[in-house]
């Protein structure tokens, strides 16, 4: 017997690595939208296009059924190749170092402890005040 994946591993294997490149393309179109060398019009729409990737507002809330969801696969991905073919390729390369230096830094489990105690903490004060 051989230990080929299953077709829904590789599936969820293939989604993971597809997540990890949107997120790498919307910061690397984020720091495309800021560099001066690009035209006025490939930066508006990818700031408009990091913008809307990155907000926690949607066109459509995500508590609807399916079509929450969807227009996270369908405007994101879209708005990003329209991005990256508008922008000039240097513009990109550029970008794309930055947007992996940046991904690369450790992030610290210290720190985002302290926030999270600094957050209870918070939480347990209002409650008591509150009560």
């Amino acid at each position: 017997m051989t230990d080929s994946p299953t077709p829904k591993t590789s599936l969820l294997a293939r989604a993971k690595t597809w997540a990890r490149s949107i997120k790498r393309d919307v910061v690397t179109v984020y720091f495309a939208a800021r560099d001066p060398q690009a035209p006025w019009g490939a930066r508006l729409l990818a700031a408009l296009v990091a913008a809307y990737a990155l907000s926690p507002i949607d066109l459509i809330p995500d508590f609807i059924p399916v079509l929450g969801y969807l227009d996270d696969l369908l405007i994101v991905p879209l708005g990003l190749l329209l991005v990256m073919r508008l922008m000039p390729r240097e513009v990109l390369a550029n970008a794309r170092i930055q947007a992996d230096a940046m991904l690369a830094r450790p992030r610290s489990l210290w720190a985002a402890a302290c926030f999270v105690a600094i957050w209870i903490a918070l939480g347990f004060y209002l409650a008591s005040w509150v009560l």
